[in-house]
């Protein structure tokens, strides 16, 4: 079993959560995230939103929660290869923070769709 098609989708699906896990308890960024997603999961609770807008809110702190996380393990190989500043190694990082930028822009803006209805 261990060997397995299944064994091995198994073994993987156990690295991916050991890996939000990670995530979760050792990076500033996705904590911040994760608070921020709680407290719009508490807002969407408090204002009964409609199935569609906690689709449309889930699908965002999706996009944000992945993309720091790409960009976290992006930070952390491109910090691995070439541990001194570098020049292109800091265009790298930079794309890839903006990448987080754009989704959290995104995910902004789809709150204020879903709440500034509610709010006033």
């Amino acid at each position: 079993m261990k060997d397995s098609f299944l064994g091995k989708r198994i073994r993987g699906g156990g690295y991916a959560i050991k890996g939000a896990w990670l995530l979760l308890k050792h990076e500033p960024s996705i904590q911040v995230q994760f608070v921020l997603a709680v407290s719009v999961c508490i807002a969407g609770w408090y204002f009964e939103i409609t199935t569609a807008e906690w689709i449309y809110q889930f699908i965002a702190i999706g996009l944000v929660m992945c993309t720091e996380g790409m960009n976290t393990a992006m930070e952390a190989m491109a910090d691995f290869v070439h541990p001194d500043f570098h020049n292109k190694i800091g265009h790298i990082k930079d794309i890839a923070a903006g990448a987080v930028f754009i989704a959290a822009v995104i995910a902004t803006i789809i709150a204020g769709f879903i709440y500034f209805p509610y709010i006033f």
